[in-house]
């Protein structure tokens, strides 16, 4: 099937590389025209690769003017704005939680909670001025289930797990989707920076037995976004390989 977003206008955040960069490759795929948000500079390999229906767009999303300006970039460009998928997130270092320094957890909780609340509060009344839109925000499998050493990763991943169904209920009398994505480790640069013995007892840990590969968390996120999902808001879907089940 082809053309699931055809019509569409989205905004993914987080595009530079790994699960955000296929989105925004699948989205544009599928005829979404997709403004690519990253800090890092990378969104514009991804803008080349997803082709003409994709605009990069440099932005640190825990900063409120620039969220705002990416958000009113998509709508003057491209006169609406349907989905928008709040991916962005860092890890911070890993470290006990009574030794872990208060401004990496200022930092993670910026990126990672912050700048989901920041990219809905600017969405959310551009979708409202054309009756509707979906939002995706990426949580974890680490709002679920305790990670020691990552306090603030996991804090963070339960904010968006939180605010996420907190936010469906706000605004599904008004035909705004909110759902959230769980992945478990997945073949990115975050997981890739883990030291070996973590990432691999994450993998041992899986009851698939592997990583997951960003395409797969794509796939969610192109379905949640699309019309296909037309009745489904407040969700949070595990995309871990069975980690969670037991």
């Amino acid at each position: 099937m082809t053309g699931r977003l055809e019509g569409k206008v989205a905004i993914v955040t987080g595009a530079g590389s790994g699960m955000g960069a296929a989105m925004v490759r699948r989205f544009c795929a599928e005829g979404a025209r997709t403004i690519a948000v990253d800090v890092s500079g990378a969104q514009d390999d991804t803008a080349r690769d997803a082709g003409a229906n994709c605009v990069p767009v440099h932005a640190d999303v825990s900063v409120a003017v620039e969220v705002e300006s990416f958000v009113r970039l998509a709508v003057d460009r491209f006169g609406k704005l349907d989905i928008i998928c709040n991916n962005a997130g860092i890890q911070g270092p890993l470290g006990l939680t009574a030794d872990y320094a208060e401004e990496d957890w200022d930092r993670v909780i910026a990126v990672n909670l912050k700048g989901v609340f920041l990219g809905m509060k600017y969405a959310i009344p551009e979708m409202l001025k054309i009756g509707g839109g979906s939002i995706v925000n990426t949580s974890s499998m680490a709002a679920l289930v305790a990670f020691p050493t990552l306090p603030a990763y996991s804090a963070s991943k339960g904010g968006v797990s939180c605010l996420t169904r907190l936010t469906a209920a706000e605004y599904a009398s008004q035909n705004v989707r909110v759902n959230a994505i769980l992945p478990g480790a997945i073949d990115t640069g975050m997981t890739r920076g883990m030291p070996k013995e973590y990432l691999q007892g994450a993998i041992d840990a899986t009851l698939m037995g592997r990583i997951g590969r960003p395409e797969e968390i794509a796939n969610l996120a192109l379905f949640l976004a699309s019309d296909e999902a037309s009745f489904i808001t407040g969700t949070e879907t595990q995309v871990d390989g069975g980690y969670t089940l037991v």
